[in-house]
This record gives structure tokens, sequence and C-alpha cells, in this order.
């Protein structure tokens, strides 16, 4: 029996470190096997009514790069310079600053954004921009944990905005390791990471902003990971639920995730009085362990129903997801004058092996967004090739 527990605590320190290193640099946890097949894409409506650190210790020589890195990761720690859209409960916001390239491919993009920790994806934050009569409502980009505007988005924002849309992205969660932000606080680039309810609060501050500078009455979101759970909790605590028109979420953590049932059994072992969360939250951070199955943050999430009236979701998840498990946990079930999509990636288009991260530069994903956004004049999903943890299925 003693035999067994210690399994299981190894596990959890397994997973600890797994997660940091999925989360912040590859997307991949160590063993994970892809989710077993679902039922096909669903949809459901209901009736109206009213990364490894930056240097590595054990290098004998490091490259220019690496060293540049090294010297972003110092000086970022003691930049004051960020101008804040919040700063409350020892988590902050902050506006982009300047523009990245485009990317085909998850890990380029992560790459630049740890040099470029604070640019934005291609084609956002243009406060001049106007919504025109056929997209009345802009569009807001919101990233998931331990990520940022740039390496969610870089594949998918130029698109979204060619297509005719405002399009505006911030980052949100800044926490460091003192206020619960985790190992992850410690890259740059690497947001997300602090209490949830209170990003959503600096979401709402965002979003007031978009309302303001383009004069439209709604937004259309896109959320990625964390950022479509955080943004679900903004519809239904902090005002949002008027403001929000289509809600389009990837890999959302809407109903917690198992991690593969090793986040399952720290909730159990919690429960049992043995505190196993709390260490791992040193490493994890704080919105890592409100994602778990169980959390108070999800259980608050989800006590009312999944869904708020007048709002159209769609939901996308992957077989392949090793964050968000089992990945099926992503989708929603429609309550009173809310519609519900859910979408499985890979039905109708068994070569997209998207995973958590490598989704987000999947071309079917994309074919997604635009078709939700604008089904008149992107009727059909595209099927093309994104291989598993690698990604780059090229531009559409």
């Amino acid at each position: 029996m003693k035999r067994t527990q210690n399994r299981k605590l190894l596990r959890l320190a397994i997973f600890a470190s797994t997660f940091a290193l999925t989360v912040g640099a590859s997307g991949a946890l160590a063993g994970a096997e892809p989710a077993a097949p679902s039922s096909t894409t669903t949809t459901t409506a209901a009736p109206p009514a009213a990364a490894a650190p930056a240097a590595d210790a054990g290098t004998s020589s490091l490259s220019a790069q690496k060293q540049q890195l090294i010297d972003k990761i110092a000086s970022g720690l003691k930049d004051k310079s960020k101008q804040p859209v919040a700063d409350t409960g020892g988590s902050s916001a902050s506006d982009t600053k300047g523009s990245g390239p485009e990317m085909s491919a998850f890990l380029a993009a992560f790459g630049y954004s740890l040099l470029n920790p604070d640019v934005a994806p291609p084609g956002v934050n243009d406060w001049s921009c106007k919504p025109s009569s056929a997209h009345p409502r802009p569009v807001v980009l919101v990233h998931g944990t331990w990520a940022d505007a740039y390496d969610t988005f870089a594949y998918m924002s130029k698109p979204i905005k060619d297509a005719g849309f405002c399009e505006f992205a911030f980052n949100y969660g800044r926490s460091d390791l003192i206020n619960g932000g985790g190992a992850g606080s410690l890259l740059p680039g690497a947001y997300g990471t602090g209490d949830i309810p209170t990003s959503a609060k600096q979401l709402s501050t965002f979003v007031d902003r978009v309302l303001s500078a383009t004069g439209a009455p709604q937004v259309d979101i896109i959320g990625w990971s964390q950022g479509g759970s955080m943004t679900n909790y903004y519809t239904k605590y902090e005002g949002g639920g008027t403001k929000v028109k289509n809600l389009i979420t990837y890999g959302a953590t809407h109903h917690g995730t198992t991690l593969d049932g090793i986040g399952a059994l720290g909730r159990a072992i919690n429960n049992f009085g043995i505190d196993v969360l709390g260490p791992i939250s040193l490493v994890v951070g704080v919105s890592g362990i409100q994602q778990t199955v169980g959390s108070d943050f999800i259980n608050k999430l989800n006590a009312n129903g999944d869904t708020v009236s007048g709002i159209n979701y769609t939901v996308v998840g992957t077989r392949y997801d090793e964050i968000t498990t089992p990945y099926d946990s992503t989708f929603l079930t429609a309550g009173p004058g809310a519609t519900v999509h859910n979408i499985t990636l890979q039905d109708d288009c068994g070569i997209d092996l998207s995973d958590h991260l490598t989704m987000m530069y999947s071309p079917r994903a994309l074919s997604i967004a635009l078709n939700a956004l604008d089904p008149t004049k992107f009727p059909n999903l595209k099927c093309s090739p994104n291989p598993w943890l690698i990604g780059g299925g090229g531009h559409p």
C-alpha cells in the first residue's frame, strides 16, 4: 500500500516537471498517448428562451542567440516600462509593442516570442480600425497559459485581418514566483500564469477599450486553452455576457483537465488531506492548478450551466490533445438561448494530427474560425496535414 502511494506521488512530481516543459516549450507531455476517438462532429443547440529554462548551465558554449535570450530574461525581470492594462492581486496585463512576422509553426513562433515577448501577432491592434457593415464586431484574440498573444496567434491573426475584421489582442495574467506565477513566470513572454478570475477582470478592461475605440456594441472572441475558459468566466461573472456574440475556443479547459489522470489523482490526494497540489503549484502556477478537474474555479465556472444566453459557441477539440484531457471535456452543452457547435478537429480530416499547441497552426482550425465569424464568405472547412508536436501545416 505504501509503495503504491509512493508511486502515485512520484507520478505527481513527474507531472509537475513535464507540464512545465510541455507548456513552456514543446507542448508534448511525456508518455502521453492520443485520446481515443469519440463520436463524429456534433452540433447542439437549445431553443431560445426569455520551455526548458532559457540558459542551460551544462552547455559548454552559448551561441549569440542564446546569450541574447539570457540578456532578455535578465532585463525583463527588471523592466518596469510596460504600460499595464490592469494590475491587481499580483497579476498584470499589458499592451503589445510592435508587430511580429506571420508564422506557420508553433515552435518557430515560440522561439521568436522568447526574444520579443511583447510583440503583437501580425494584423492586430490597429486602434483606428472601424468595423464594416459586413463585419460589425471586432475580434479579440485571447492566448492561453504560459503563452502570449504572439506565439498563440502568429498564424491565425493575419488571415482574419485580411478577411476584413478589426482585430485586437493583449497579454494577460503576468504573475511572478512570489505571487503564484510558477516556474513559467521566469520565461519572457509567459503570461496567463496568474489567478484566472483576476485575468477575467483584465479581459473585461480590454474588451471595454476595444468597444470604446471601435464604437461596436459587441465583440467576437477567439480563445485558446485557458483563454477559452477564462473568457467563459468573463461572460458569466464579469459582465461579458452581453458584450460577446461569438465565442470560438480551441482546446479550452471548460471542464478542467485530468492531464491524463494525473491532475485528477492530485485532486483526490488533496481531498484526503494531503496537500500535494500546493507544492506543485510552485512549478505550474496558480492558473495551472485552477484548471484541473474539481478545482474551485472549474466548479464555479460550470455551476449554472455551460453557456450564457445570446452567445454562439464554436468549441474545437483535438483527439491528440495532451493537455486538455480527456479532449472532449472541452465540449459544451447548450443552455437556454445559446447555440453550441462542438467540433472534433479530425472528423472528416484524419490527416490533421494537431496536438494542444499545434492546433493553433492548423489550416483546418483557421478555417473553422473564419466559418464561425462569416459562414457566408467562408462556407467550407479546409483539410490539410498538420503534424503532431511539430505543426507547421502551412499558410492557407
